[in-house]
């Protein structure tokens, strides 16, 4: 018996294919090699690849088949077949997902989008690129950078997460708090529906409120209404002038989010303000070797960078708030140290990867409530014996509570222990009490919906449930996630 890391219940490990079954997947392949040719994988690592994302599950079996589209009309065939045959397709990008929401299993067609990979314009004068959804964010940015410009979403997974990807969870990252998320920075999308058609959406005005907001819809559905393969997205110019960073110890996490929610408060806007809890601090330190504080899990960092011709000025703001507030801070205006101090940032996640089996979690919660919590979860760390390093874009109230456990995987499955799920279970519903939300940029995926009732509610949910139906009335895209 397993734990099923989706749903927290046992099952047991899956059973052999029968004769018939395997009779009917090869009679499968086959017409789908007739209708796509190469496009088709069947390979042992390519289907292996397409049973796992960078969320820890794996599913137990191997999917019908990945088809590596390049175009649209190959997109577009693979729906017209996915419908006419009854069978269900998983979109997906490059696979660096941490709620499942890519992850195929038998009988699933895999549609990836990764080998559609072109710019196709970039407009100085209306401030826009397209591109299709296989451009990685980081070789988009790479090559705008080039022309002064760039495009704002900055997930941590930048340099290896696709725009399809970023598109379909609406990711966010450290710059999202001035900058936002990818939802803002999106303009029009080209899907293709259940059924093959092609819909277009959006424009490439800035201003645009005719009929229904359906590419902000789009946004974050996470491949459960059509399969995006086309954007218009807004880009801008480089910020200009300085750069400032700060980075703060103080002797509590509460202290160090009470700073985070003041200087927002104060009508000061950074570019980036990060929180590190004492946990995160011991780990990050240890995997890196370096004395970053924190000791037994005590005290917290909070980094602050501004931008801009105003830099300097908020930067003093900022020193002094933290100041004000008992936090012992120093300042950088050489942009190298400012750097090297967010590496130790974005190694979090390797770290504590390398201290056991970790279940990345993603919540928000409004800013005034982020003390109270952190101090939940220092409670629930406590109550469960399950350790819980935590980081946060405390800008935008968005926490990053990893729980880190030795686990291991049996039939493709992580066995999550029974007081782990108890702890992720109080740790969401204290996370809705406090009016907050279950995923900030991560998405549902299947690691999340045991909980979407009860952010939702049953109203919410089944008009929710409704609008899929009239997107994708057979339920053939991207079964079993979010819903």
């Amino acid at each position: 018996m397993t734990m099923d890391i989706a749903r927290g219940a046992t099952q047991e490990a899956s059973a052999p294919e029968s004769p018939a079954d395997v009779a009917a997947r090869d009679e499968l392949r086959a017409l789908l090699l007739a209708e796509l040719g190469d496009a088709v994988r069947v390979d042992a690592d390519t289907l292996n690849a397409a049973r796992a994302d960078k969320s820890g599950h794996v599913s137990p079996t191997l999917p019908l088949a990945v088809v590596e589209a390049t175009t649209i009309e190959q997109v577009q065939a693979t729906m017209r077949f996915a419908t006419e045959h009854r069978i269900p397709v998983v979109p997906r990008g490059a696979g660096t997902g941490l709620a499942g929401g890519a992850i195929a299993s038998a009988g699933e067609l895999v549609l990836s989008t990764r080998g559609m990979d072109r710019i196709l314009e970039i407009s100085l004068d209306d401030e826009l690129a397209v591109v299709e959804p296989g451009v990685i964010n980081g070789d988009l940015n790479a090559v705008l950078a080039e022309r002064g410009l760039w495009w704002a979403p900055d997930p941590a997974s930048k340099a290896i997460s696709t725009v399809g990807g970023n598109i379909a969870t609406n990711a966010g990252g450290l710059l999202c708090m001035k900058y936002g998320v990818t939802r803002e920075a999106v303009l029009g999308l080209k899907v293709v529906m259940a059924d093959g058609r092609l819909l277009e959406m959006g424009h490439r005005t800035v201003k645009g409120v005719t009929g229904y907001d359906l590419t902000a819809l789009m946004i974050g559905s996470e491949g459960t209404l059509g399969i995006v393969v086309e954007a218009t997205l807004k880009i801008a110019p480089l910020p200009r002038g300085g750069l400032a960073t700060i980075s703060a110890l103080f002797p509590s996490v509460e202290g160090a989010a009470r700073a985070a929610s003041v200087i927002v408060a104060s009508g000061i806007k950074p570019a980036i303000m990060e929180l590190l809890d004492g946990r995160a601090l011991v780990g990050i330190g240890a995997y890196l070797g370096l004395d970053l504080g924190g000791q037994d899990g005590r005290g917290a960092q909070l980094l602050v960078q501004t931008d801009g011709t105003g830099a300097d000025s908020e930067a003093n703001d900022v020193l002094a708030v933290i100041r004000s507030l008992g936090g012992d801070a120093e300042l950088t205006t050489d942009r190298a140290e400012g750097e090297a101090l967010f590496a130790i940032r974005r190694a979090f996640h390797p770290a504590m990867e390398a201290r056991g089996t970790v279940l990345i979690e993603d919540l928000s919660v409004p800013r005034s409530t982020l003390p109270a919590m952190f101090t939940a979860i220092d409670a629930i760390e406590a109550k469960y014996g399950v350790e819980i390093p935590t980081v946060a874009h405390a800008g935008d109230g968005n926490l990053h509570p990893n729980f880190v456990f030795q686990g291991e995987v049996v039939d493709g499955h992580v066995e999550v222990p029974a007081h782990v799920w108890a702890a992720a279970d109080e740790l969401f519903l204290t996370c809705l009490r406090l009016g907050g939300t279950l995923t900030g940029e991560h998405g549902i995926g299947i690691l999340k919906k045991r909980w979407l009732r009860d952010e939702l509610g049953e109203v919410s949910l089944t008009l929710q449930q409704e609008l899929k139906r009239v997107f994708d009335p057979l339920g053939i895209l991207n079964p079993g996630k979010v819903f």
